[in-house]
């Protein structure tokens, strides 16, 4: 289960040994909570709350990948997962970053995700897993676009004003 809400207290037990957390979520989530029990053990994770990335966004970075594709004699494809390379966000768990070794001989172009090469000893080589853009909050997401905008910029390509951008931006945050 996996919903939005506000952490209105957090107590020390008497013994000091935990601490006691009271959440408020929608009641929209009543049918998902009734499932446990106070004897189930849960996995918990608690994170800042950031509101996804609006589709204009994500449609916005697909016409300067275009433009720039075309600048380039690439394809968006290309430019997209050179843009992942340079300014894509590295996929993280509880654990740190994930990472994959492979024999050297393996080609990752092959293998479904995005990749980032760490290092090769000869035998084997480690690569960063790097998320897709779908996958980007409102903050990963704007920073990848002012990034585009930044290569677009450099090669002479027209991008929204800094007006629309930040309207785009405020529409992000919503």
């Amino acid at each position: 289960m996996e919903t939005v809400g506000r952490m209105t207290g957090v107590l020390r037990s008497f013994d000091g040994k935990n601490i006691v957390i009271t959440l408020a979520v929608d009641a929209s989530a009543a049918s998902q909570i009734e499932q446990f029990n106070a004897q189930d053990k849960l996995r918990v994770k608690i994170a800042k709350y950031r509101q996804k990335r609006g589709l204009d966004a994500n449609a916005y970075a697909w016409v300067l990948m275009s433009k720039i594709a075309d600048a380039m004699n690439s394809s968006k494809e290309e430019i997209y997962e050179e843009m992942l390379q340079k300014y894509g966000v590295i996929y993280e768990d509880e654990d740190g970053f994930i990472t994959v070794t492979v024999k050297s001989s393996v080609d990752m172009a092959k293998i479904d995700g995005h990749w980032k090469y760490i290092k090769d000893n000869g035998r084997f080589a480690s690569y960063l897993m790097i998320k897709g853009s779908s996958e980007y909050d409102t903050a990963e997401m704007g920073h990848f676009i002012d990034r585009i905008v930044e290569e677009a910029k450099e090669l002479g390509i027209e991008t929204a004003t800094p007006d629309e951008l930040e309207r785009m931006k405020q529409e992000w945050h919503a």
